[in-house]
């Protein structure tokens, strides 16, 4: 497929050629703009962190979230045969194949169809505009979209085989053990460490000579952001009938599932939350290693890393030891957090041992 110009200019060229009566300004493709007006309404974070990419980097990694949001929205608002389908037919699309743009009105109209009546407005909008995100990655480089098809072929893959085995079935709720929790976060978010990684070597050749470095920590970047989101949302997932805590686990403290949203279970259900607390605290610290093996040079990708890895830090501590957790209220940090970890992180985003020790201090009460 024939590259367009508008997403392979080099990173030496500004991200807004300068108007003139020879080269007027370019306008943005219909289906770039589609993705960055559909990204503030599914995720803040990203929209937040993606913006400080360079180009093209910055189009590449929005595309690729938006891909796999789309993922990630079937496998929790269209359970069954319908989901397992529909995610099949998502990663066959994902490589543009011959009569695609057909292919993706139907899959877009189909998807939408069947997602539950409470599905988020902002996702089922997703689901219907999937051939404009499709579309929006047509516009990039080959590299580019075979990271990104690779990426989604397997985090299908995994939301098929991993998917059902954390909703209510004949053996319960609950995954059924750590292994398989870190598994099942491995294919929803791990898999987007490893492609994010492949996008930054792609982009910057100083990152490709750090790729012994990056690469075995990928995954636990995207794993730890993962495990934050369990523990931030076990109500909320357990009410709609799915659980990504490890049965063996639970267990320990006589618990299931099931029973764990019970008052009277409320101590040792902390005690079991807290357990998981550490292992995502364990996570963050390779995550963070991860950063830190990014070159001090390419602050946007430094910066696209540190937001998110900073925040799911500050949850972490909002989070362990807080019964509220278990309870119908929300716990999240406050706007006033999220912009001292922005600003804190914008100060020192090459400073090595100044974020060293920050990391240190911010994750110094959680338990290991």
């Amino acid at each position: 497929m024939e590259d367009r110009p508008y997403v392979l200019m080099s990173r030496d060229e500004p991200s807004q050629p300068l108007a003139s009566p020879q080269m007027p300004v370019q306008p943005e493709p219909a289906a770039i703009a589609f993705c960055r007006e559909v990204l503030p309404a599914v995720s803040r974070t990203f929209a937040m962190n993606i913006p400080v990419l360079p180009r093209p980097l910055d189009t590449a990694v929005m595309v690729a979230y938006l891909l796999c949001r789309i993922a990630d929205t079937l496998e929790d608002e269209a359970h069954g045969p319908a989901s397992e389908v529909l995610l099949a037919e998502l990663a066959r699309l994902s490589t543009l194949p011959a009569g695609w743009e057909e292919d993706a009105r139907r899959f877009s109209e189909e998807g939408a169809r069947v997602l539950r009546a409470q599905a988020p407005e902002a996702e089922v909008r997703l689901v219907e505009g999937t051939a404009r995100v499709l579309e929006a990655l047509a516009l990039h480089a080959a590299p580019v979209r075979e990271h990104v098809a690779s990426c989604v072929a397997t985090m299908t893959k995994g939301m098929g085989k991993m998917g059902d085995k954390g909703r209510a079935s004949g053996g319960g709720l609950g995954l059924a053990s750590l292994e398989e929790t870190l598994e099942y976060c491995y294919y929803v978010a791990g898999t987007v460490g490893e492609m994010l990684t492949r996008l930054f070597q792609w982009y910057s050749p100083a990152i490709a000579e750090r790729a012994a470095a990056l690469e075995p920590r990928a995954v636990a970047f995207g794993n730890a952001l993962q495990l934050t989101n369990i523990l931030k949302d076990v109500r909320e997932d357990l009410e709609r009938g799915s659980c990504w805590l490890p049965r063996t686990l639970l267990a320990e403290h006589g618990l299931t599932p099931e029973a764990l949203l019970e008052p009277g279970n409320r101590g040792e259900a902390m005690k079991a939350h807290g357990q998981m607390v550490a292992v995502a605290h364990r996570e963050l610290r390779k995550a963070f290693d991860y950063v830190m093996a990014l070159p001090g040079q390419e602050r946007g990708i430094r910066l696209f890393c540190l937001w998110p890895l900073f925040l799911a830090v500050m949850t972490l501590r909002k989070l362990y030891g807080n019964a509220a957790v278990l309870e119908r209220q929300t716990v999240k940090i406050s706007r006033r957090t999220v912009k001292w970890v922005v600003g804190s992180t914008k100060l020192l985003a090459g400073q090595d041992a100044a974020l060293k020790l920050m990391f240190s201090t911010l994750t110094a009460p959680l338990p290991r």
